[in-house]
């Protein structure tokens, strides 16, 4: 069984900047038993990154459709994982515009990082929280799962041109801000048949160029990252083959 404390340690063992940007992409189930469960997996998570900004995904891509147009940034869910759903509800944390792929952050200008989402529209479009991640060479950091929960690699699908991943036309979104205001988010979505199944077969290219880095928090196996050289890596892959990540 794990303390809030052993897992703060396994941050620094991993190599996590506590005053830089940290995207983090959880397990629960994977990080085994700690004491005081979720919460004390979030309370480690927030403790350590205080000095710096906190990025998780508050995502509704599958609640949110054109049958259900509307996402309401204090009532609707996530879809991505019972810790991510507990963050954004937790004090401190704020949660950013976009229809379908919000993010929530803690920390050190937060209120920036998230502002101007509902301006977006594309899921993971230049200007939008996951480009600002590149822009801060933020750390990606996956707790429990693989390179295929990476949505960040999303973002360089759009910005390097790879084909067939956004629809050619907008669909009819909306967002009910925070302070109750309805805000129009016509979007372009996602629409590559394959998803993010393919992106693990970023992960040995990762491992040879030595931009990733394992590690363990609780009992789940991590993975770390920066967003730069990630993306330069991915970039030089889709120039080659802008179809690579559209196939197995």
């Amino acid at each position: 069984m794990y303390t809030k404390n052993d897992l703060i340690s396994q941050l620094s063992e991993i190599g996590i900047k506590p005053d830089g940007t940290l995207k983090v992409h959880i397990s629960c189930k994977a990080v085994g038993g700690v004491e005081g469960r979720g919460d004390a997996i979030l309370d480690a998570l927030m403790e350590y990154m205080k000095p710096g900004l906190l990025v998780l995904p508050s995502h509704t891509w599958d609640n949110v459709s054109k049958e259900n147009p509307v996402m309401d940034a204090l009532y609707t869910p996530t879809c991505v994982g019972v810790l991510t759903e507990m963050f954004r509800k937790r004090q401190g944390v704020l949660r950013s515009l976009h229809p379908t792929h919000s993010v929530a952050a803690f920390g050190t200008d937060a209120e920036k990082f998230v502002a101007g989402e509902e301006k977006s529209n594309t899921p993971c479009g230049e200007g939008h929280a996951y480009y600002k991640l590149w822009e801060r060479d933020a750390q990606i950091l996956l707790i429990g799962v693989n390179f295929t929960c990476n949505t960040f690699i999303h973002g360089i699908e759009e910005w390097d041109k790879a084909d067939g991943t956004i629809t050619k036309e907008m669909s009819d979104y909306f967002v009910i801000s925070q302070q109750g205001q309805r805000l129009y988010t016509p979007q372009y979505r996602h629409c590559s048949p394959l998803g993010s199944g393919t992106y693990s077969k970023l992960e040995p290219q990762a491992m040879q160029e030595g931009i990733l880095t394992f590690g363990h928090f609780g009992d789940a196996t991590t993975r770390l990252m920066h967003a730069k050289a990630l993306r330069t890596m991915t970039a030089k892959l889709l120039k080659k083959d802008p179809k690579y990540l559209g196939k197995y």
